[in-house]
């Protein structure tokens, strides 16, 4: 251990290491499902762990003080006669402060899932959230390793795990059924509103959520056969990098959009559910107006229909038209409330019904 540290510093050090041990065993193993809902609860407690070690680092108490003046001069609260210590989203506030990367924004999305999956049995979340999972994973070994030194990284521990990767893509088509049903409803809710708020740079940032294509690795040399995997790290501030890795996206692209395109509306759906809320008229060719205004998919049949503000719109491929969300209504019945903004972004006078 690093001199100097206190020695609740290196039990929170090691407590972190053997839960995210822990949680990559528990998702990695073949058989078992409700996987992510294990892995996400584990690596809440490893997070919280090494938060608590980088505030008792810093000779921080990360406990809760108590309301008020108190007479015995005892600020903490306690539990059971122990300090009542900071959960992990008070970690987040106290760490980062009125800073939000991305990284922070993973943590704040598993935070949210937990609670709301902590008695539920939604295996069915599994193919749909591993990008947030693995990006949780590598962001504690990030934060791990240059708070504490790279004596403390775990990759040596880890191993990639083996995937029947064919079957991916129907256990997506299931997840997208079986998150329309049910006790499944208010997750599904809860996911797609979460990722929905998120501007474009934290929703494709690789610190919020770390998706990968695996492409075979093909070794002309003796020594590049040596590893069988090899992750390779992408500076998202080159441009050049971001430019080149665009050029195989190209070839392989998976758009990064919520678990399912479910609750989403056609054009002539929208403008029904726009006009019911204002008290003047909206048509198809207001709608479209709007939609080019806010930019939110672009132009014509053949201009990337896969590029849209998945905030707002996804193309459907098997349809080859656009869909809305529910988030793209409630902005419209908002924004064109006022008859002066309505004129702004339509182009046109409002005319009432």
């Amino acid at each position: 251990m690093p001199k100097g540290l206190s020695r609740a510093a290196r039990d929170n050090i090691e407590k972190c290491r053997a839960a995210t041990i822990a949680a990559v065993d528990v998702y990695n193993r073949p058989g078992p499902r409700f996987r992510t809902a294990h892995f996400i609860v584990l690596i809440v407690m490893a997070w919280t762990a090494l938060f608590h070690a980088i505030f008792y680092r810093k000779r921080r108490k990360p406990w809760y003080k108590k309301k008020g003046k108190n007479p015995k001069g005892d600020r903490y609260v306690h539990i059971d006669g122990e300090p009542k210590h900071w959960e992990l989203s008070e970690c987040l506030a106290q760490h980062f402060g009125g800073n939000n990367p991305p990284e922070r924004k993973n943590l704040e999305f598993l935070i949210g899932l937990r609670n709301r999956i902590e008695h539920r049995h939604l295996p069915e979340l599994d193919a749909g959230l591993y990008g947030e999972c693995q990006a949780a994973l590598l962001n504690l070994e990030e934060f791990l390793t240059t708070e504490f030194g790279a004596r403390y990284a775990l990759a040596e521990q880890l191993a990639v795990s083996l995937q029947f990767s064919r079957l991916i893509p129907s256990e997506k088509k299931k997840a997208a059924k079986e998150l329309a049903v049910g006790v499944a409803k208010s997750v599904k809710d809860y996911v797609e509103t979460f990722r929905g708020g998120l501007p474009s740079s934290t929703l494709n940032s690789t610190k919020y959520s770390f998706n990968v294509f695996l492409v075979p690795k093909v070794a002309n040399r003796k020594e590049l056969a040596d590893t069988a995997v090899e992750f390779i790290r992408i500076d998202e501030g080159n441009k050049d990098e971001l430019a080149r890795l665009e050029k195989l996206n190209v070839l392989i692209k998976e758009k990064h959009i919520p678990i399912a395109n479910l609750d989403l509306y056609k054009p002539t759906q929208v403008v029904a559910k726009v006009q019911a809320q204002l008290s003047h008229k909206f048509t198809i060719g207001s709608h479209t107006a709007a939609w080019q205004y806010f930019k939110v998919r672009p132009g014509g049949a053949a201009t990337k229909p896969e590029v849209t503000d998945s905030k707002y719109c996804v193309y459907d491929a098997a349809h080859k038209d656009y869909l809305y969300t529910e988030a793209w209504v409630d902005r419209l019945a908002k924004d064109l409330a006022d008859g002066q903004d309505f004129l702004a972004i339509i182009g046109s006078a409002p005319v009432a019904k």
